[in-house]
């Protein structure tokens, strides 16, 4: 994300966590950032790997501290501010899955482990959102309308905004049912343009085709394609509508990569997950 680091913005902090470099052992890597409160990972390790990771996004820029959340698969977004603080041992107080502040000094942190993470900077006016798209969030819309809270809440402008949208599940992993494909369907003009069929390889069907036949009629087989759905692509063409133009992707997908990143689907759920963080630096205004 050149535009995201060059000189003119001393005052943004950002940053997306990959799994690698953390003091956990209980997961499949032996030495992973967990940045998530799990009921199988030590509370105190994932304090210390929070601390690395606000060290290392925030380098020289000093910071109150970081708000979470405990994320619901919803459309809520909290305005948060210095108030909001807790220390970063201490679990999420407030629910929902988007955030947004313009107080200098609070990060803002979302945790994902195949779900799409999207950071949104006003240039203008510095403020910043942070938002946690499963596809729940993304049928709500909650990457649109937190588009629209900036700009009832900041007075932002989508000429002044700039996104990405970071490491997910990409569509290549993402098998759904028939049931999310049609509720987006009903909710987006554009939804047949999100899914594909993809036929998802399986070692042991391929090797024992004949354990696997059905007498169901054609058609009717779990045997053929699946729907998959392009969950970033979701989230791009939100921002778009919302009237955001310069949106970065990093184009990386968990489930194809969990040497780097945690994946739910992948690892069956016994996993950890990823950090996502925004904020606007202390003294910087």
């Amino acid at each position: 994300m050149p535009d995201w680091t060059t000189k003119d913005k001393p005052w943004l902090i950002h940053g997306f966590s990959t799994r690698i470099g953390g003091k956990t052992t209980v997961y499949q890597q032996g030495s992973d950032l967990n940045l998530g409160f799990t009921a199988s990972d030590d509370r105190k390790i994932v304090a210390a790997n929070r601390k690395l990771f606000v060290h290392a996004v925030a380098e020289d820029k000093a910071s109150l501290g970081m708000v979470t959340l405990h994320q619901i698969h919803s459309s809520l977004i909290r305005r948060v501010g210095a108030n909001d603080v807790k220390g970063l041992n201490k679990p999420a107080v407030l629910k929902g899955d988007g955030l947004m502040t313009d107080e200098p000094g609070v990060l803002l942190g979302i945790q994902t482990a195949d779900c799409i993470p999207v950071l949104v900077a006003d240039r203008k006016n510095r403020a910043v959102a942070a938002f946690h798209a499963g596809w729940r969030g993304t049928l709500a819309r909650i990457v649109e309308n937190g588009v629209g809270r900036m700009r009832l809440e900041f007075g932002s402008r989508p000429e002044h905004l700039i996104a990405s949208v970071g490491p997910g599940i990409g569509q290549c992993c993402y098998s759904v049912g028939d049931e999310v494909r049609e509720q987006f369907e009903s909710q987006f003009i554009y939804a047949p343009a999100l899914f594909r069929e993809v036929y998802d390889s399986d070692p042991v069907k391929e090797k024992y085709p004949m354990l696997f036949l059905t007498a169901r009629a054609p058609g009717h087989s779990d045997l053929g394609p699946r729907m998959h759905l392009d969950l970033a692509e979701a989230n791009r063409r939100q921002l778009l509508a919302a009237g955001v133009k310069k949106i970065f992707m990093t184009g990386q997908c968990t489930g194809c990569h969990t040497d780097r990143f945690f994946s739910h689907r992948v690892e069956r759920g016994f996993t950890g997950r990823m950090m996502s963080v925004i904020g606007v630096a202390l003294q910087a205004r």
